[in-house]
């Protein structure tokens, strides 16, 4: 619902308390002049754009957390949670409540209890709000960015981890089993065989190196080739028992039909495997997206990203957005990442890699599955 929708639905005295944030000149008894009043000026976009730039930095955090999210209602223990992920620095000598910021959020009108029986426990942002709250904050931050030109060199993956993990599971049918090590990793001389067959080469992962968090085999595996192995992992295509590595069914199903990997379901793995370590991953990708459409440095799009990344144990947050969310965009083939004489290394989004972000992505094998439905249908006299 819109704001409107949701005024609507307020009672009077939540209204009043939105109306007095935003100094509305009107009858305070009349929930009809209230909700005018407030969509005159809330929505007035001086006023919203005055009210965006004087949040400080964790409310940026905790608004972020809900721009990208495609869900439509939230527990108030789950934005406690949020509101606590925003604040990375704490300051014990401070008295801090979290629900604040969503008390905060109400009076501005930007959160709302949900009207029936069923969702009036849950909040929801108005989806208009949303809008304007992106536009805005893009806005911001598109000025801290740097533009540059198309650089000479620039490295852009496409489908390359479509392909690749074809090519595990086609190593894997080669040799049926593969023996694994007491603590369930490849051997060496196994490993490096399959990262040889690769499109894009990894070196082994050095001992002792401080490596957790980003998937099982991360500590054992190089980055990409670790996402690769617990992606197939995951969506059984692979089986570890009894200290062997083999395919399953489903794995030699696939190779059998020749069926290659949807690049948007390998992009939402990545998603949930990366959500833990960095808890607004997707509405980093979101932001990377927008702002990205041109050629910027990589410098000046990490400046405003790590300004909403929260460091995970010794990673960074530079470490963090060049290496875990950079780096593997571009493995994902929704970003490229160049190299410029002047201005450095230069990041661009990738037309396919936007379709996937936007969730507007669709194969090309499932262009064909769609152009046969709609011939069939066409021939039955369903489409006209």
């Amino acid at each position: 619902m819109n704001l409107a929708d949701m005024l609507s639905y307020a009672d009077i005295h939540e209204l009043g308390r939105i109306a007095n944030t935003y100094e509305c000149e009107c009858n305070g008894h009349s929930k009809n002049e209230l909700i005018q009043s407030i969509l005159s000026t809330a929505l007035r976009r001086e006023i919203f754009e005055k009210h965006i730039q004087s949040l400080n930095l964790e409310d940026i955090r905790f608004l972020n957390s809900l721009l990208f999210d495609p869900r439509n209602a939230f527990s108030i223990e789950e934005l406690i949670a949020r509101v606590q992920q925003s604040r990375f620095q704490k300051d014990e000598s401070v008295e801090w409540n979290p629900r604040d910021m969503v008390v905060k959020f109400k009076k501005l009108g930007w959160l709302f209890n949900g009207y029936s029986q069923q969702t009036k426990f849950l909040f929801h942002v108005p989806n208009d709000l949303k809008r304007k709250f992106s536009d805005v904050l893009t806005g911001q931050f598109k000025q801290s960015l740097k533009q540059t030109p198309e650089p000479n060199v620039y490295r852009d993956e496409q489908l390359l981890i479509i392909e690749d993990i074809f090519h595990f599971l086609t190593f894997l049918s080669q040799v049926q089993e593969l023996p694994l090590t007491v603590e369930g990793s490849m051997y060496k001389r196994q490993l490096q065989q399959i990262l040889d067959r690769m499109s894009v080469q990894e070196e082994m992962v050095s001992k002792g190196a401080w490596r957790f968090g980003y998937g099982r085999m991360f500590k054992d595996y190089p980055n990409r080739f670790s996402f690769i192995y617990d992606y197939c992992y995951y969506r059984q295509l692979i089986s570890e028992q009894g200290q062997v590595l083999s395919l399953t069914e489903e794995g030699k199903s696939r190779l059998l039909e020749g069926k290659k990997e949807n690049l948007a379901d390998v992009y939402k793995f990545w998603l949930r495997l990366y959500k833990n370590p960095i808890p607004n991953v997707q509405s980093l990708a979101g932001w990377v997206d927008r702002l990205s459409g041109q050629w910027v440095t990589l410098a000046s799009l990490s400046e405003v990203l790590c300004k909403l990344v929260k460091p995970f144990y010794y990673d960074s947050s530079e470490s963090i957005v060049e290496q875990r969310i950079l780096q593997m965009m571009m493995h994902l083939g929704l970003i490229r990442i160049g190299e410029d004489l002047e201005n450095g290394m230069v990041v661009q989004a990738t037309k396919m890699g936007s379709k996937v972000i936007q969730g507007t992505f669709v194969a090309e094998e499932d262009k064909v599955v769609l152009f046969l439905d709609q011939e069939s249908a066409r021939f039955k006299g369903d489409i006209k």
